[in-house]
C-alpha cells in the first residue's frame, strides 16, 4: 500500500499537553473544594473531549448536569489562561514533520480538543509546517470516534481512507481510524499504553516519531 497522507491526533501525539490540561482542571476542582488529581491521572481523563475530561475528573457522586456544565465553563476559562505554560512538541515530531514535507506528503490534524484551542496550538507550536486542515471539537460535529469528523478530513485531503495513516495515542484514536477506514497507527510516546492501542485495533505501533518514515518509503 502506498500511503498518500498522514492525519495526526494532537494531544499526546504531536503535543505533550498533559500538564497544562491537568493544571487547569485541578484549579477548577480546588475552587469547588474537591480533591485534585496527580498529573498522571489525566492520562486516562483526556482523549474524548473537554466535557468528558470534566466528568472524569469530578467526584463520582457529583455528576449532576448543572455542576458538570459549570465546571466545563470554568475549565475552558482556566485552560485559556494557561494552555501554553508547559505544552511542547514531542521529541522527534519536528523531524518527522520535516521528513513528510520533504516527501510532499499532505498532513492534517483531527482532534477532540476544542477547535479554538486546537487552532491556538497550531499557531504557537506547528505553524512552520503546512497542515492542510485542523479539525477539532466544535458544535454540530460529533467527537471521535464518530466517523463524521474523519470523513470531513478525508474529503478535504482528496484521497481514499485506506491511503491515510492516522496516528494517535489512545483507544479513541484507533477506533476513529478503524471506523473511518484509515490505517490505525498507535504511538507510545503519548498518554496511553501499548495494550490499549492494540486492543482497539492498532495495525502498527510506533515508539519514536521517525519510525513512521519506514511506512512511506
Amino acid at each position: 500500500m502506498k500511503y498518500k497522507a498522514v492525519v495526526f491526533d494532537m494531544d499526546g501525539t504531536l503535543l505533550d499537553t498533559l500538564a497544562d490540561l491537568a493544571d487547569a482542571m485541578n484549579r477548577v476542582l480546588a475552587e469547588h473544594g474537591f480533591a485534585t488529581h496527580p498529573v498522571d491521572a489525566y492520562r486516562h481523563f483526556v482523549g474524548s473531549g473537554a466535557s468528558r475530561l470534566v466528568a472524569r475528573a469530578l467526584p463520582a457522586d457529583r455528576q449532576d448536569e448543572e455542576l458538570r456544565a459549570q465546571c466545563l465553563q470554568s475549565f475552558l476559562r482556566e485552560y485559556e489562561s494557561g494552555w501554553r505554560n508547559k505544552t511542547c512538541l514531542y521529541e522527534g515530531v519536528p523531524e518527522l514533520l520535516d521528513a513528510l514535507a520533504t516527501r510532499k506528503i499532505p498532513v492534517a490534524v483531527l482532534t477532540n480538543k476544542p477547535q479554538a484551542f486546537a487552532e491556538l496550538c497550531m499557531q504557537e507550536f506547528l505553524s512552520r509546517w503546512d497542515f492542510t486542515l485542523t479539525l477539532g471539537q466544535m458544535p454540530g460535529v460529533a467527537v471521535k470516534p464518530d466517523p463524521a469528523g474523519p470523513r470531513q478530513v478525508i474529503r478535504h485531503l482528496g484521497v481514499q481512507p485506506e491511503e491515510i495513516l492516522y496516528l494517535g495515542d489512545t483507544d479513541v484514536d484507533m477506533f476513529t481510524a478503524v471506523n473511518a477506514g484509515m490505517h490505525p497507527v498507535g504511538v507510545l510516546w503519548g498518554f496511553r499504553a501499548e495494550r490499549e492501542l492494540l486492543d482497539a485495533g492498532a495495525a502498527v505501533i510506533l515508539r519514536h516519531p521517525m519510525e513512521l518514515v519506514s511506512l512511506l518509503d
